[in-house]
This record gives structure tokens, sequence and C-alpha cells, in this order.
């Protein structure tokens, strides 16, 4: 049996998981090698494993993420308004798939853009396409779009992510057609994707800033009809050493 053809073969296939499993054993004694049995479950695991973690680095990286933040790493207390139950209710992503929203809410340095980078790297370790855009860049981008007429196409690119996060939402004033966008947006995900938002402003004066009764009911209706709302308090973690 000619192995390193054998592993020729798993690597031309693409079954990186595979030949490296494979290469491991081979570097073994021969009297501690697995029999055939358990060579075939050991590979199988090992390239199941293998594609899961390519497939989240490629979702982390499309994603965009602002932070590096992990679930485990959030603060969570009663002081903040976080309890790790709520925490825990959030992290197996189930909210995705019932396309419900998250509205987090708080002061400048509380930890919001940290706990929904913490919430997108978890939707992406379960295998859930997510976007992050800061809602400047996404003001930019649906500026560009409209002039280079890629508006509809940007549209559907960002239909079809599973978890929309948008940051920073209420520092800029929205124009007229800012507004029609997101509402296009929002009414193209209601019920059927999750999005999240996080500003500083407190739900409830996200009608005033949206300034204009009739888009801010509509949009306000698509965001909060399904939502979970955490309103982080406390001091600015900036501060802290």
């Amino acid at each position: 049996m000619n192995t390193q053809a054998t592993l020729e073969q798993l690597r031309e296939l693409r079954l990186h998981g595979m030949a490296s499993s494979y290469e491991a054993v081979l570097g073994l004694p021969v009297n501690s090698q697995p029999d055939a049995h358990q060579l075939i479950a050991q590979l199988a695991q090992h390239e199941t494993e293998s594609k899961q973690l390519r497939r989240t680095e490629m979702l982390l990286r499309l994603s965009k993420l602002r932070y590096a933040a992990m679930i485990e790493e959030v603060k969570c207390s009663a002081e903040r308004n976080l309890p790790p139950e709520k925490l825990s209710l959030l992290a197996d992503c189930f909210w995705i798939d019932k396309a419900e929203n998250i509205l987090i809410t708080g002061a400048t340095g509380c930890g919001k853009s940290f706990l929904a980078c913490a919430l997108g790297r978890q939707a992406c370790s379960l295998g859930y396409k997510t976007l992050y855009l800061n809602v400047n860049r996404l003001i930019e981008k649906i500026m560009l779009a409209k002039l280079d007429g890629t508006f509809i196409k940007m549209l559907n690119q960002v239909e079809k992510v599973k978890l929309l996060i948008l940051d920073d939402f209420g520092l800029q004033p929205l124009n007229a057609d800012t507004r029609l966008a997101l509402l296009q947006i929002l009414e193209d995900r209601y019920k059927r994707k999750a999005t999240m938002i996080v500003s500083q402003l407190p739900v409830s004066k996200w009608f005033e800033y949206l300034d204009d009764p009739t888009l801010a009911d509509a949009i306000l209706d698509r965001l909060t009809a399904h939502a979970h709302r955490i309103d982080i308090k406390g001091k600015s973690l900036r501060h802290e050493n």
C-alpha cells in the first residue's frame, strides 16, 4: 500500500482534515495505530471538525465584526442589567432561527458593541452568516449603491445574511433616502431574518431620531415586534484597567 499516494489523493480531494489525521496515524508505531474501523471513524471525525473550523473562519472573515469578542468574555452582573441567565438564553442563537431581533442600548463605553460582536461571533461559530455594519458605513454603502446603480444588488446581499448587526444607530442623522433604504432592509428581513441594533439612544428616543412619523412607525414596528431588549447600565468599561 502506497501511503504517500493515499495522502496526496486526500489532499487532491480537499479532504485536508482526513489527510492531516492520516499523516499523524502513519507517524505512530505500527502496534499503536488504530484498526480499520477506528481509523475510518477518526478520519471522518477530523474531516468534519476541519470543515466546521474552515467554515467558521470564513464566516468570521465575511462578518467584518468590529471586535474579536467571545461570549465568555462578556461581563455579566445585576449592576450592569445583564445577568448571566439572559446572556445564556441568547448564546444558543435559537433567536436567529426564530427571526427575532436584539436591541442593545446603553451609554458610551459600556460594552454594547463588544456584546454585539460576541453574539455575532457565536452566530458564526454555529454556522449563521453574519454581517456587522456601522450605521455610518451603511449610509455610505447606500449612497454609493444609488449612484452606481447597484442598490438592488446591495439590498439582496444584505437580505441573505441570517444576522445583520447595525452598530452606532442614532449617532448620525438619516436623510429621506437612508430612512427609506433602512425600511426596505428591515421589510426584507421581517419575520425571516434576525437584526441586531446597537445604540446609545434608548429605544424611547428612536421615533424622534428617525424624524419622520410615518417611516418611524414602520421601522420601529419591524424592529420591536419580535425583539429582545438589553439596556446595559453602569460606568464606562474603557476606564477600567
